[in-house]
C-alpha cells in the first residue's frame, strides 16, 4: 500500500542523526516524489507593499508575502501587501508571479520522466491554490469581508489568481505528471469556514476552471484536493467538478469508513490517520492498530493512499513514526 509522511524541521534533524540519512522518503520506501518548477525569473522588490518595516531574517514568497521570524520552531509570521488595498485597479497593477512562465517549465518533461523511470508518482503541488492564496496576500478577515459584501476586490484578486493556476496546471499536465495536488483550507474542525454557498459561488467554478485547464491537456492526470477540517457539504461539488483523490480526511472532523461508504465508488483517500491525537499522544500500538483499522475500512478494495493528515511536528515520538511504516508493511496487503 502506498504511503507518506512529511517531517516537521526538528523531526527531519532527528532522524538524518538517527540514520545517517537525510533522504527519508527512500529510507522509508515512499511512494512519491515531488516535482519543481524552476526558480522564477522575474524578481520583485515587494516591501513596498507594507506599511511597517519588515524585520531581519524577513522572506518573501513568490507572490510576495512577507514571512518574518515566528517564535516557534519552524513556523513563521505572516504580513499581507494588498491589506491596504482599496481599489481593484491596485491588485491589477500588483506584480503576480510567472508561476506560468515557460522558463519555468522548460526541463521539466526530463524530471518527470526521470522520477517515473526510477518507479515513483510524479507528484506536482499548487496547494494553497486560489482561496488561501488569496488571503494570505489580503488578510483573512479582508478577503472574508470583501466576498461577503460582494466587493469587487474579492473578483478582481481570485480571477487574477485563477489564471495564473489555470497556466500553471496546464503546465504541469503537458509535463506529464501523474497528480496534481491543489487545496485551499475552507473548512474548520466542526464545519466550513464559511456557507458553503458562497463557496459555490466564488470558489468552485475558479478550481473546476483550474481542474479543467490540467486534464483538458491530459485526462489522465489525477486531481488530488486537499482541505483541512470538515468539509463534507462540499464532496459532492469536488467530485463534480473532477477531484480525483481527497486529503487528509482528518478523523477527528470526519468519519474516514463513513465517507468509503459514501464516496469510495467515485473518490480516492489520501490520509486518514490523526495528527492531533494518535500520532503525538497515542503509544505505538495505538498507531498500528489506527493503521490497521484504516486499511481494513478505507482500504478494502484499493483507493487509500495512507498518511498522517499533516506534517508530524516535534512532539510526535519516533516510537510512534517507525510504528506507523511498520503498520503499513505488515497490513498492506490483507485487504486488497
Amino acid at each position: 500500500m502506498p504511503f507518506e509522511f512529511m517531517l516537521s524541521p526538528a523531526l527531519k534533524k532527528q532522524f538524518s542523526e538517527k540514520y545517517g540519512t537525510s533522504d527519508y522518503q527512500s529510507y522509508f520506501g515512499m511512494a512519491t516524489r515531488q516535482i519543481l518548477p524552476a526558480a522564477s525569473q522575474a524578481k520583485h522588490d515587494y516591501r513596498g507593499y507594507y506599511r511597517q518595516p519588515l524585520p531581519p531574517g524577513t522572506r518573501f514568497t513568490e507572490w510576495g508575502v512577507a514571512c518574518t521570524p515566528g517564535s516557534l520552531s519552524h513556523f513563521v509570521r505572516m504580513e499581507h501587501p494588498m491589506v491596504d488595498m482599496e481599489s481593484p485597479a491596485e491588485i491589477e497593477a500588483y506584480p503576480f508571479p510567472d508561476l506560468d512562465g515557460p522558463l519555468r517549465f522548460a526541463k521539466m518533461n526530463q524530471h518527470v520522466e526521470s522520477v517515473k523511470k526510477s518507479g515513483y508518482a510524479a507528484v506536482a503541488h499548487m496547494e494553497m491554490t486560489i482561496f488561501e492564496c488569496a488571503w494570505y496576500l489580503r488578510s483573512m478577515d479582508q478577503l472574508l469581508i470583501d466576498m461577503y459584501t460582494n466587493n469587487k476586490m474579492a473578483v478582481v484578486l481570485l480571477d487574477r489568481i485563477t489564471a495564473v493556476r489555470e497556466a500553471q496546471a496546464a503546465g504541469y499536465a503537458q509535463a506529464g505528471v501523474d497528480i496534481i495536488r491543489l487545496g485551499d483550507d475552507v473548512g474548520t474542525q466542526k464545519a466550513m469556514l464559511m456557507d458553503p454557498d458562497m463557496w459555490r459561488k466564488l470558489l468552485k467554478p475558479r478550481l473546476a476552471k483550474v481542474i479543467t485547464a490540467a486534464k483538458s491537456v491530459n485526462p489522465q492526470v489525477l486531481v488530488f484536493y486537499h482541505s483541512d477540517g470538515n468539509i463534507l457539504p462540499i464532496i459532492p461539488d469536488l467530485i463534480e467538478i473532477g477531484v480525483d483523490i481527497l486529503n487528509p480526511i482528518q478523523p477527528e472532523c470526519m468519519d474516514p469508513a463513513e465517507l468509503k461508504r459514501m464516496y469510495g465508488d467515485k473518490l480516492s483517500f489520501w490520509g486518514t490517520i490523526g495528527t492531533q491525537t494518535t500520532m503525538p499522544f497515542g503509544t505505538p500500538d495505538d498507531v498500528r492498530r489506527e493503521v490497521r483499522d484504516r486499511i481494513a475500512t478505507v482500504g478494502k478494495g484499493g483507493g487509500l493512499f495512507l498518511a498522517p493528515s499533516h506534517i508530524l511536528e516535534p512532539e510526535v515520538p519516533w516510537p510512534n513514526i517507525e510504528a506507523f511504516a511498520e503498520a503499513v508493511w505488515e497490513y498492506g496487503t490483507s485487504y486488497r
